[in-house]
């Protein structure tokens, strides 16, 4: 596995190399890589099923729900197939069209993920602080507008990115050391003058994790300036349990999102594979746990999901 040819036959394709210095455990990767994609599908899919099965849940929490589960979905579909055609069946090659098709998918994909968790945050400030207009305020047609307001911010964003690579010259040597097209990774390539690329990646990447974050830590603040002005433990109990699922998620998400789009640019003394792995989980772990937050802490969903159990 070691000794693989990286020469491409096709000089206009990029070759994909996996995880430096690991090609060895390709194989026992990929098993946990197939078990998690497996687990995501499964669970985000049940998603999808049950809150479009039962009318009870046509509402806007489990509306977003069906957003925060597509995007899992697209995210994890971007890169795990690819990765698991390279661990299994040595297929490294992906021509520059795939490679920039995969690129805007995926960041794409991550922006539109980050503006459905501002939306949930804007969903528990009005569920906590304003529960009388809840329903008056956030209803189905306003958060698909909501919904539908994210995903063209989403491509807006990440479009230019693929476009602005199309017209950079690569260098000969066209070997990527990932498992999918990353930004960075792919403009590292280039033979040409990256600092419009290498700026609009990081701006791109702080305005809308730091403005998702600030947005959503607003909401919180809210949130927890309602609670100081209530004495009974039994509200305070009731907001942390409705907010607990979205925290997990928030922490999942942003955490190696964060870490992979800074230590693709300020990389110096962290080892590839590390980075890499860490990389992939982010595609990984949150799409996979989402499901399993909402699932445990949503007792509408859990009883739903375990009266398809028991009926099957």
């Amino acid at each position: 596995m070691a000794s693989f040819n990286l020469t491409p036959s096709d000089p206009s394709a990029f070759i994909l190399t996996g995880i430096p210095g690991l090609q060895d455990a390709h194989i026992w990767i990929s098993i946990l890589f197939s078990m998690f994609y497996i687990i995501i599908l499964l669970g985000n899919f049940m998603v999808l099923f049950i809150v479009s099965k039962e009318q009870t849940l046509h509402k806007p929490m489990y509306l977003l729900l069906c957003m925060l589960a597509l995007t899992d979905i697209n995210t994890s579909s971007s890169v795990i197939p690819k990765a698991l055609c390279i661990f299994w069946f040595n297929l490294k090659s992906i021509t520059v069209g795939g490679c920039l098709t995969q690129m805007f998918f995926l960041h794409a994909a991550s922006v539109m993920h980050s503006a459905v968790l501002v939306i949930m945050a804007f969903d528990r400030y009005v569920a906590i602080c304003n529960p009388l207009r809840y329903s008056t305020i956030l209803t189905s047609t306003r958060v698909a507008k909501l919904g539908l307001v994210g995903l063209i911010r989403a491509v807006l964003f990440i479009l230019p990115l693929p476009l602005l690579l199309k017209r950079q010259p690569f260098c000969t040597n066209r070997i990527i050391p990932h498992t999918y097209c990353d930004h960075m990774a792919v403009v590292k390539l280039s033979c040409g003058d990256i600092t419009v690329n290498w700026m609009y990646g990081l701006v791109i990447a702080f305005v809308v994790n730091g403005l998702d974050l600030m947005l959503i830590a607003l909401s919180y603040g809210l949130i927890i300036r309602a609670l100081l002005r209530i004495s009974s433990k039994r509200a305070h109990q009731k907001a942390l349990s409705t907010c607990t699922a979205h925290i997990c998620v928030i922490l999942t998400s942003y955490t190696p999102s964060l870490f992979s789009s800074l230590t693709h640019r300020f990389s110096e003394g962290i080892a590839p594979h590390v980075h890499i792995i860490l990389a992939n989980l982010y595609f990984l772990v949150p799409p996979m746990l989402n499901p399993i937050f909402y699932g445990v802490k949503t007792k509408e969903l859990r009883d739903k999901v375990g009266k398809y159990i028991h009926r099957k």
